[in-house]
């Protein structure tokens, strides 16, 4: 199963998901590179015998649908799917529009969750397959600013925690990939990033001061995507992929030191956390 697997990853038009899908034609793989503008995808990619490229809104179940259907059509089963793609809605959360809110929840968690829907009953009809799920390490570390784009994530790791267990009978892996900061499009404004629809003079100067600092770190990140993809695919040939990969040594550090705190945090109470049980009468 590790050779001439079919690949379908979201998000190919820009970013990451070139790089994955690059990556894994390199590696010999056939690759399904879906976007929103499909000739957007083929075009970032690059013209490759063994390259599908499909138009996919991830918002739209249908188009999940379609899109899945499309692969089968060419190449007749679904292997891996990676769960790339995705934005970046900044702002404190007063700032952040429920409409901007929704919208972030929507691209972030539901889309992954109506692709994955789509594919599932294709790898469990093949009893094996892999769902990469991009989240972050926003999603295992929140911080200011950052609200809604966090809430998305943390609730991609819920779910794929327990996917993972869901699908294991099945012979289908399930790994969340929590990248660090990485040159990627993220943060580049009307592509992948939206400012705050809303104002609050409380928030005026640190909002404009925030805003600045993330334009500044565009293009400036430190991780290189094209390694990240490598990896990937590397992580794809293992026998047993694990349930999380922080990718990036800023993954890494920020992940293990959210680790050690919420251990502290769940043993600083303990007189107030526990005796808590029910005495028998």
């Amino acid at each position: 199963m590790n050779e001439d697997r079919v690949w379908l990853i979201t998000g190919a038009a820009r970013g990451m998901g070139v790089d994955i899908a690059k990556a894994a034609l390199a590696a010999g793989h056939r690759v399904v590179a879906t976007a929103r503008d499909a000739a957007r995808a083929a075009a970032a990619v690059g013209e490759h015998p063994r390259l599908l490229t499909v138009a996919l809104d991830i918002t739209d179940p249908a188009s999940a649908s379609a899109a899945v259907a499309a692969a089968l059509d060419r190449f007749g089963r679904i292997d891996v799917l990676v769960n790339n793609a995705g934005s970046f809605q900044p702002g404190f959360f007063e700032e952040v529009s429920d409409r901007q809110f929704r919208a972030q929840l929507e691209t972030n968690f539901f889309g992954p969750l109506n692709v994955t829907r789509a594919v599932l009953p294709v790898m469990r009809r093949q009893r094996c397959g892999q769902v990469f799920t991009i989240t972050s390490t926003a999603g295992i570390v929140g911080g200011a600013f950052g609200t809604a784009y966090a809430a998305s994530k943390f609730a991609l790791e819920g779910w794929t925690e327990g996917l993972r267990e869901e699908l294991r009978p099945f012979g289908i892996a399930v790994t969340a990939v929590e990248p660090g900061f990485f040159r990627t499009e993220l943060l580049v404004e009307g592509t992948s990033t939206t400012w705050p629809e809303l104002s609050i003079d409380d928030y005026a100067a640190r909002t404009a001061e925030t805003i600045e600092s993330w334009k500044a770190m565009n293009g400036r990140q430190s991780g290189d995507p094209a390694k990240l993809a490598a990896n990937l695919v590397r992580l794809a040939e293992l026998d047993e992929p694990p349930a999380r990969w922080a990718v990036g040594a800023d993954a890494v550090a920020g992940i293990s030191s959210k680790g050690a705190a919420l251990v502290e945090q769940a043993n600083a109470f303990l007189d107030l956390s526990t005796g808590l049980d029910v005495e028998d009468a």
